[in-house]
């Protein structure tokens, strides 16, 4: 099920984000009417707008995953902290509940790290997606 739920984001965010940049270039084109006497003018000004595109995507991309990055930080830290409670908590006597404690935490640790890279993967999936998306309308319009 995670799998078709990440599919299914990934497919709407891709959808949005080729929606998104459709509009935006049938705006450049539509809304100035010079584009009939000077084709190659508009054509000049939609590239650099797909270079606009392709720059917001890649800043966007840079910001998500330093979200992504800090959240499983904090979930590393949050781990840490309360293993180190149930330590305190347990006199450092080497308990059971202390070793489950500690094992829990690294397991956390190890988790948050597993699942930040999986996401940052999937935004590189899709920042790459946009900017093949872009590079084809390019394409489209050279």
């Amino acid at each position: 099920m995670k799998v078709i739920a990440t599919l299914g984001r990934l497919l709407a965010t891709t959808l949005f984000c080729v929606s998104a940049i459709a509009f935006t270039w049938q705006n450049a084109f539509f809304a100035n009417t010079s584009a009939i006497a000077a084709p190659a003018v508009n054509l000049i000004a939609a590239a650099d707008m797909g270079d606009q595109v392709q720059g917001k995507a890649n800043e966007d991309a840079r910001r998500t995953k330093g979200f992504i990055r800090d959240t499983a930080n904090q979930v590393e830290q949050t781990a840490r902290k309360n293993a180190k409670r149930v330590e305190r908590a347990t006199d450092n006597n080497d308990s059971l509940i202390e070793r489950k404690a500690k094992t829990d935490a690294a397991t956390i640790q190890k988790r948050a790290e597993e699942d930040a890279y999986r996401t940052q993967k999937a935004v590189d999936k899709t920042k790459n997606a946009v900017e093949r998306t872009v590079d084809n309308i390019k394409d489209a319009f050279n």
